[in-house]
Formats: C-alpha cells, structure tokens, sequence
C-alpha cells in the first residue's frame, strides 16, 4: 500500500507548481539579481539611454540651426545674385547709352570733317580758278599784244603800256560775260 501511496502522492502533485521551498529559494535569487541588475546595471543603462537622449536632441537642434543658417545663406545668395544681375543689366544700358554716343560723336567727327575737306576742296578749287585766270590772263595778254603788234605792224613791248591795254580789255569781256548772264 505504500507504494500506491507513493504513486497516488506524486499523481497529485502537478508538475507546473514548483515546490515551495524551491520557490521560496528562486523567489530570494531574483530578488538579489534583480537588486544587484538595479544597483549597478540599471544607472549605466539610464546614463546611456539620457545621453543618446541628449545627443539626438542636440543633433535635432543642430539639424535645425544648420537648416536655419542655410536658409538665410540662400535668401542672401539669391539677393546677391539678384544685385548681380541689375548691375549687369545697369551696365548694358550703360554701355549701349556709350555706344550711342560714341557713334554719335563719330558721326558728328566725321561730319566736321567731311565740311572741312569739302571747304578746303572749295578753297583749292577757287585758288586754282584765280591762277588758271591769271595765267589765262597773261597768255591771252601775250597772244593779243602779238597779234596787235601784227596788225599795227610796230611793236607794242612796252610793259605798262601793254599790262594796261591788256587790262583794260580783258576787264571789258568779263563786264560782257557777266551781263550776257
């Protein structure tokens, strides 16, 4: 009978629930496991977690003044690069108002410069006519002092003499050319 005791005792117990004293035991290694895990781990865990904690949101804040600061370094790229652009179109106009007035100056150059050649082509041309004339003058003087001298048979040689014949002649047929127009 005993020994169906013994299979009756062990039949009852259930194997999911430890003994008490085992119990008891486990109960008392995991509290100082866990005082021990809390004492020493525990602190360095929580320092660790906080200083990830800090980093990111110090990363998070640098994240966000870097943000910050490249915004306003872009707005002042862009008004710079706007700046640049009014001066470069500034100085187009600048340049095309030069141009402009340079040509306009070398027109005005080029115009003096052409009533010059033609004032001094009149000039020249007026000169020219003065001495053809005088030359004319005395060829003719010369040619009707000859053909004179022909006609009245005595020679006519006196300089003044015939300086003022020739004078007066030549001053009569320029008076009828001159009224002839």
């Amino acid at each position: 009978m005993s020994q169906m005791l013994n299979i009756a005792a062990e039949e009852l117990e259930n194997p999911l629930i430890p003994p008490i004293p085992e119990l008891v035991i486990g109960l008392i290694a995991f509290v100082i496991v866990f005082g021990f895990l809390a004492k020493k781990l525990l602190p360095n865990i929580n320092k660790v977690l906080e200083q990830r904690r800090e980093a990111i949101e110090g990363g998070i804040e640098k994240a966000e003044a870097a943000q910050t600061e490249a915004q306003s370094v872009l707005e002042q790229y862009k008004s710079q690069l706007d700046e640049a652009r009014h001066e470069a179109a500034r100085l187009r106009q600048e340049a095309q108002e030069q141009g402009a007035t340079l040509i306009a100056e070398m027109r005005a150059e080029g115009q003096r410069q052409r009533e010059d050649i033609i004032a001094a082509g009149h000039t020249q041309i007026e000169a020219d006519r003065k001495a053809a004339a005088q030359a004319l003058r005395q060829d003719v003087g010369q040619l009707a002092t000859a053909l004179a001298g022909k006609l009245v048979g005595e020679s006519l040689e006196d300089n003044a003499r015939q300086s003022r014949t020739i004078d007066r002649f030549l001053d009569e047929l320029e008076e009828k050319a001159e009224a002839a127009r």
